[in-house]
């Protein structure tokens, strides 16, 4: 499933998986640490040392860890749904078993795939070479985005940031074959090599296509310069994460003045009657899109769509395209060695673009009941302990405290996978055509897109699926949700101490909750809308406060000469700073109840603070780390471990950290948000 609406509105806990499996583990491991490391000096090494150590990158990874060791262990409990779901040849024509079945198939079926070569897409190379006006350009546009190829700009239904009640229809900047505009502009590090690399693989795809050498080579410089373009005219990642900067509501009157792309015909060509306002996220970026309809010749038009339809189909063609598409943006962006073999792949795909039809089987199998009602509980203990923060917390106003305790008590939870699933009775799943049934699957998830247009939000909808290892706060529906795959070690341990549970799905339930109350969060009602519902006074006061996490992350080295970026990452490390404080606060709460005991010598505020630190064990390869510093709003994972730590007054008492250690902050120094 192709989707937007979650990279742009929901706070994810992690960016990068799927999911799962349930043998638990000890739930701290001494063997797992370095304990030659003060605990002050770097806590992420002496937590994991000895792990990270012991567990180097297997080749088919860019980044190895605990999200990736729970996501192969998942893939071999979908592995055996899907092969049994194969053999289910005597099912029901349109059955869960047989539609699973019959898409992992597909992709399984090699010989098929490469005597295929392009003719699954045949059609629609014929009809781009077929193009001879504008109009057709744009009417081409238009026929991709019906199956989610979205040249130039994605389109897709999000709730109206002013009336959360409400679906509306989004135009988002886009257009782009390298992960962001940055890439295109930037002269320094290795932004140009990867530029270089970048021409050449297009110019790799054009010759597969059938292209001469010096054709392919134009066409590359071709799609470099209409990219380029478009990278020019995107917003940054950072001015992106403001969200009154991506609200937009204009007429199609509005949207149309000046331009010459013909809006209302894309409208009608995807199936969609305006019949009020839409948002347009950046205005500047699609009134440049209209200057390009004058000034780009159809030719160069024919190319760019060619592109960007064998982009985003090349993962599923034979395997001259699989590996040129790998070699680009697994071995060039992220350091990849090899790629995954194709029952993996196969795996993948079956799963994102049949996400709840998957899993309705998965939570049969592997989902235990008692697991959704511990988390309740836990939910409510970080609900209260949170609630008793922002009673506490000196520098807000009563007035604005009534309205963030509101907000937080109008909380919605999600656990464990939907009350009602989406329906795959009209999606039509077959043994022969691995890209077809892709085709097919995009195709059915845009009809379902453009269906909530201007209808009521449906609230039981979710925004991932029950096998996704994740968790994510919805600011627009103020909402928190915890998919299945993630309540399981060492996230969620059912046999484990309140200790370990606090400190690592405590702290991820606490993280989705602040999120709510961060830069971007606090800026949404209780309702869901986009209202600033604070003081000046205290928007000022958190500002001031936020400011020094955004200072001491921006010193924070990763790699070489390489540093965090405060800003990008703000709402993650207020996030993961406030989760802490919460869980923690909880848990002296919970032991109060029930004293926690000393284990393998480490005390219960010990096991809290390595039960976070384990979350984040992980080894990564250089490139994907650059990537990441340039497009993730999340901090790399030692500093997700080291930066909030330093900046919770507990941490400094439960290992005896004082001004000879490297992580000491003077109290005055310290972060206190939440």
């Amino acid at each position: 499933m192709k989707s937007f609406v979650t990279a742009l509105l929901c706070c994810a806990f992690f960016m990068g998986c799927t999911p799962q499996k349930k043998i638990a583990p000890k739930a701290i491991d001494p063997s797992n640490m370095d304990l030659s490391v003060h605990p002050g000096d770097n806590f992420f090494r002496y937590a994991n040392g000895h792990w990270l150590d012991s567990n180097p990158i297997p080749a088919d990874y860019s980044r190895w860890g605990t999200f990736e060791m729970l996501f192969e262990q998942n893939t071999k409990d979908l592995r055996r749904i899907f092969e049994t779901a194969m053999q289910a040849s005597s099912e029901e024509q349109n059955s869960k078993l047989r539609k699973i079945g019959d898409f992992y198939a597909s992709g399984m079926d090699s010989l098929k795939i490469e005597k295929a070569g392009l003719e699954p897409i045949r059609d629609e190379l014929q009809r781009i070479a077929g193009i001879r006006t504008i109009d057709e350009v744009q009417k081409e546009i238009a026929h991709l985005h019906r199956v989610e190829i979205s040249p130039l700009f994605a389109f897709f239904s999000e709730q109206d940031p002013r009336n959360s009640e409400m679906m509306i229809p989004w135009l988002y900047q886009g257009g782009l074959g390298m992960p962001d505009r940055d890439y295109y502009l930037q002269t320094s590090g290795r932004t140009p090599e990867i530029r270089e690399k970048y021409q050449q693989h297009l110019a790799n795809m054009f010759e597969l296509m059938g292209d001469s050498p010096e054709e392919a080579a134009a066409n590359a410089g071709t799609v470099m310069d209409i990219e380029t373009r478009l990278a020019k005219a995107s917003m940054t990642m950072l001015e992106q994460r403001n969200p009154i900067a991506i609200t937009n509501k204009l007429t199609v009157a509005d949207l149309q003045q000046n331009s010459a792309f013909d809006w209302n015909d894309f409208f009608a060509a995807v199936g969609l009657e305006i019949k009020d306002e839409l948002n347009v996220a950046q205005p500047a970026f699609f009134a440049e899109v209209g200057r390009m309809m004058e000034s780009v010749s159809i030719a160069d038009w024919k190319i760019y769509l060619r592109w960007h339809l064998i982009n985003d189909v090349a993962p599923y063609l034979n395997s001259a395209f699989v590996n040129e598409s790998f070699d680009f943006n697994g071995r060039v962006l992220k350091g990849q060695m090899e790629l995954r073999p194709r029952w993996k792949r196969s795996l993948v795909a079956t799963s994102n673009n049949l996400g709840e039809l998957v899993g309705q089987v998965y939570v049969e199998e592997f989902f235990p009941p008692e697991a959704k009602e511990r988390m309740f509980d836990l939910v409510m203990n970080l609900k209260a302990a949170f609630s008793q923060r922002i009673k506490n917390v000196d520098w807000m106003t009563d007035e604005t405290k009534q309205k963030a305790l509101a907000k937080l008590d109008a909380f919605g939870v999600k656990v464990g996978y939907p009350d009602e699933w989406i329906d795959y009775s009209d999606l039509e799943i077959d043994r022969d055509s691995y890209v077809g049934n892709i085709l097919r699957a995009w195709q059915f998830d845009f009809k379902r897109d453009m269906a909530k247009m201007y209808k009521p939000v449906d609230p039981k909808e979710w925004g991932m699926s029950p096998q996704t290892v994740n968790a994510y706060y919805n600011p627009a529906m103020n909402e928190i949700v915890f998919p299945a795959a993630i309540l399981q070690p060492p996230f969620f341990n059912l046999y484990a101490d309140d200790p370990v549970n606090y400190g690592a799905i405590g702290a991820v339930i606490g993280h989705e909750m602040t999120h709510g109350f961060d830069d971007q969060g606090r800026q949404y009602d209780i309702d869901g809308n986009l209202n600033d519902w604070w003081t000046a006074e205290d928007a000022k006061a958190f500002n001031g406060l936020t400011q020094v996490l955004v200072e001491q992350f921006d010193h924070f080295m990763v790699l070489d000469t390489n540093t965090v970026d405060g800003e990008l990452t703000l709402g993650e490390n207020i996030a993961d700073l406030g989760g802490l404080s919460i869980a923690f606060d909880a848990l002296q709460m919970a032991m109060q109840a029930k004293p926690a005991k000393t284990i393998d010598g480490l005390t219960p505020e010990q096991r809290f603070f390595l039960a976070w630190a384990q979350v984040w064990r992980s080894n990564i390869r250089e490139e994907n780390q650059l990537l990441r510093l340039k497009t993730d709003v999340h901090s790399p994972a030692i500093a997700r471990v080291n930066g909030p730590f330093r900046n919770i007054d507990a941490f400094y008492s439960a290992f005896a950290v004082d001004e000879d250690n490297k992580l000491y902050l003077p109290e005055e120094e310290r972060a206190h948000v939440w």
